[in-house]
């Protein structure tokens, strides 16, 4: 069984706040298992499809989970480089207890070195402190002493989520990765990627990718051979953005009517 998953087109300065509710309420009340939101702190280019994440995605994750219920909510993914592990830890921790335990903490190394060198951040240091960051993290919620004291205290796990296709995100999915999530794979680059994430270590881990339909009657017709492809490739989850906010919700209904199969 497959679960489908969102990515919310937080990609517009423009879109208001409201918006994005009424997009999470949706995919929730669809069947949608998580909803994710991307992550650019400075970019060198306009927000959009490459560059998302015109909103915090932690601090978004706070304003949806007061509005949805069920839906778990991520980020797809956290540039973690680029930000203290002690400040992320505290956030994902704090946003864990008060969404009723629907975090999930989506972190990658990031790969623009303009928005690394923006930010003051080290692009040639970031896969060794994406290492350290996500030891830090993991020890903060397992409850190891680092130094002081670490609340609020996790009373439910709150899976970590490592994104990329590069062997050192595989190998950190391997290390640290409760879910991963591939990014423009078809079914057998997905399971050669698998193959060699489970050759990594005996971990469990669960393992998805992303997809994307914006628009056309051809391109659903190739995303859900896509997805059906992938799902009998081994795929557990399937996360679809679907473009721009114009028609994100006709998309996302009729994209979940079409797929009902796979999470039957």
């Amino acid at each position: 069984m497959v679960e489908l998953q969102v990515v919310l087109p937080d990609e517009s300065a423009t879109m208001p706040p409201e918006r994005l509710v009424e997009l999470a309420v949706a995919a929730e009340d669809l069947g949608y298992g998580t909803a994710w939101l991307p992550d650019h702190l400075l970019p060198p280019g306009e927000f959009g499809p490459t560059y998302g994440g015109v909103y915090e995605p932690l601090v978004t994750i706070g304003f949806l989970a007061a509005r949805t219920t069920r839906i778990r909510l991520g980020t797809s993914v956290l540039v973690l480089p680029m930000r203290s592990p002690f400040a992320v830890a505290k956030q994902a921790a704090t946003l864990h207890r008060l969404s009723g335990e629907r975090v999930i903490l989506g972190v990658g190394a990031g790969w623009d070195a303009t928005e690394f060198a923006a930010v003051g951040a080290s692009f040639e240091e970031r896969g060794r402190r994406t290492d350290e960051g996500l030891d830090i993290i993991r020890g903060l919620f397992a409850g190891e002493d680092r130094g002081g004291v670490f609340e609020p205290k996790l009373r439910a796990p709150l899976p970590i989520m490592i994104g990329g296709t590069t062997t050192p995100a595989l190998r950190r999915a391997a290390r640290f990765g409760d879910e991963w999530q591939g990014l423009g794979l078809d079914g057998p680059a997905f399971a050669a990627a698998v193959t060699r994430l489970r050759s990594l270590s005996s971990r469990p881990v669960k393992v998805g990718t992303r997809l994307n339909w914006s628009g056309g009657e051809p391109e659903l017709d190739s995303t859900l051979r896509q997805a059906f492809e992938l799902a009998d490739a081994g795929a557990e989850t399937l996360a679809v953005s679907f473009g721009d906010e114009q028609g994100v919700l006709h998309r996302m209904t009729r994209f979940r009517n079409l797929t009902k199969p796979l999470d039957a």
